[in-house]
């Protein structure tokens, strides 16, 4: 993406970075080690450079400043450049921006939702939002594990990150549920 641009900032987890095309968001980038690998990831992953943020994305970066200081923000209207995507990736990060603040689903119900059934469907929910490209904007961290258990993440710091986010929104999980089985 030739067009692509990106911004550092502070927040209450650390340095993070988004990018944007002139369609929209195209990525967000937790911290990672500094601020130095942050800005190296990012740029990498989506072919970027440095720039000031027009209106638009001060203003979002504003609101995750905000939100990853405990504030409630919805983030739902925020373009996002999904240029790439296919459809079913498409239709699965239109869904779980209708998640709100505060509250979750699970793999599985939202495989359900698009279609999919058994834990076959769940996998693939779970794999395509490995590959979320702004999350918090779009937020896949608020999808849990069959009987309401954290789940993965790869976003950098995994399941504590995800862990972190759902705290900031009230969300208390379970980790000392049992394990369930396919199916179960």
């Amino acid at each position: 993406m030739s067009n692509a641009c990106h911004h550092l900032f502070q927040t209450a987890l650390g340095t993070c970075g988004v990018a944007w095309t002139d369609r929209g968001l195209i990525a967000l980038q937790f911290p990672e080690k500094d601020p130095r690998t942050t800005e190296r990831r990012l740029a990498a992953r989506v072919g970027s450079a440095a720039a000031a943020p027009p209106p638009w994305v001060a203003s979002l970066i504003a609101d995750i400043q905000r939100y990853l200081a405990g504030e409630p923000v919805d983030f739902s209207s925020i373009p996002v450049d999904l240029e790439g995507c296919d459809d079913f990736r498409r239709k699965l990060y239109e869904a779980l921006r209708r998640i709100g603040f505060g509250r979750t689903t699970t793999y599985g119900a939202l495989a359900r939702d698009l279609g999919l059934a058994g834990w076959e469907g769940a996998r693939e929910v779970g794999s395509a939002m490995g590959r979320n490209p702004v999350p918090i904007v779009i937020p896949c961290h608020r999808v849990l594990a069959a009987g309401g258990r954290l789940g993965g993440f790869s976003a950098p710091g995994g399941a504590s990150t995800k862990r972190k986010l759902l705290v900031l929104e009230g969300v208390i999980v379970d980790e000392d549920a049992p394990p369930r089985l396919p199916g179960l």
